[in-house]
């Protein structure tokens, strides 16, 4: 064996290891992460690396197409707060899958640890928090909502969440909140690139819309804007997707409203 055959048996299995590895790294930051809207508030992101975020698992709802047998890996679950339609089947999921779950000291002790959900999967954090789960940063923001349990206990404070994936795209979870001026502050800081906002029956589009000029703040990357919350086929008198679009337009706001269709894969990219 010559001395170049003995350094290559010595070094290349390095060398291919260290190459490999380059190129899954620069796979995950150029792939785009996958979304699909699953009714009311469950959307369901697979990251460029194969990682599942799903929020507000709320399968019960009369629109859903899914039920827990229908989430055969699930590796984060965030959950805004305590109420019934946010929580959802977020337990027998996790039971199920061992997804980790984002949510706060309270709802642990309250509604997670009586469900016999392991304390390990529980990521307890609470408004300003980040975590590091599975190669995605997830930040916590507050919320202005409520946050009272199905149990009828105190779920801890309601947050929003800024989830940043694998290829640097940023995606803002608002949760159920009101309008409230701290989105100035994190259009600032986290620069979301995708908002999904809470449309909700009582809510009026204007009000999301000023949600967006707020979260544009030194923040050019905001494109995309997203509502949840809402039925399939609102009420008379509560808002649309259409009503919403409409209050952006008319805002001057250069940002486009995605209304996914049920189950449907979208592609988005940073």
């Amino acid at each position: 064996m010559t001395k170049r055959q003995w350094l290559w048996l010595a070094v290349g299995p390095l060398v291919v290891g260290a190459l490999f590895g380059l190129l899954t790294s620069a796979q995950a930051q150029s792939g785009s992460v996958k979304l699909e809207w699953l009714s009311w508030s469950i959307f369901r992101f697979t990251s460029p690396q194969g990682k599942v975020v799903l929020t507000n698992p709320f399968v019960a709802n009369p629109d859903s197409p899914v039920k827990v047998d229908d989430f055969p890996k699930v590796d984060v679950i965030v959950v805004a707060d305590g109420h019934a339609d946010e929580v959802g089947s977020a337990d027998q999921i996790a039971l199920k899958t061992g997804a980790k779950i984002v949510t706060t000291y309270e709802m642990f002790s309250v509604h997670f640890e009586p469900r016999k959900v392991p304390v390990a999967q529980v990521v307890r954090t609470g408004p300003g928090d980040r975590s590091r789960i599975e190669g995605i940063t997830i930040r916590n923001v507050n919320s202005v909502h409520g946050s009272g349990t199905p149990d009828k206990l105190y779920g801890g404070p309601a947050m929003g969440f800024m989830i940043s994936f694998e290829n640097g795209l940023t995606v803002y979870f608002a949760g159920s909140t009101a309008l409230t001026m701290d989105m100035q502050l994190w259009g600032m800081l986290y620069k979301p690139d995708v908002a999904i906002l809470p449309l909700s029956g009582g809510r009026d589009p204007k009000d999301i819309a000023h949600m967006v000029r707020l979260l544009r703040t030194e923040n050019p990357n905001l494109k995309t804007i997203i509502p949840h919350h809402h039925r399939l086929k609102p009420a008379a008198g509560e808002p649309t997707p259409a009503d919403l679009e409409t209050a952006l337009k008319d805002a001057g706001l250069p940002v486009k409203v995605l209304n996914p269709e049920l189950s449907k894969v979208y592609e988005l990219t940073k």
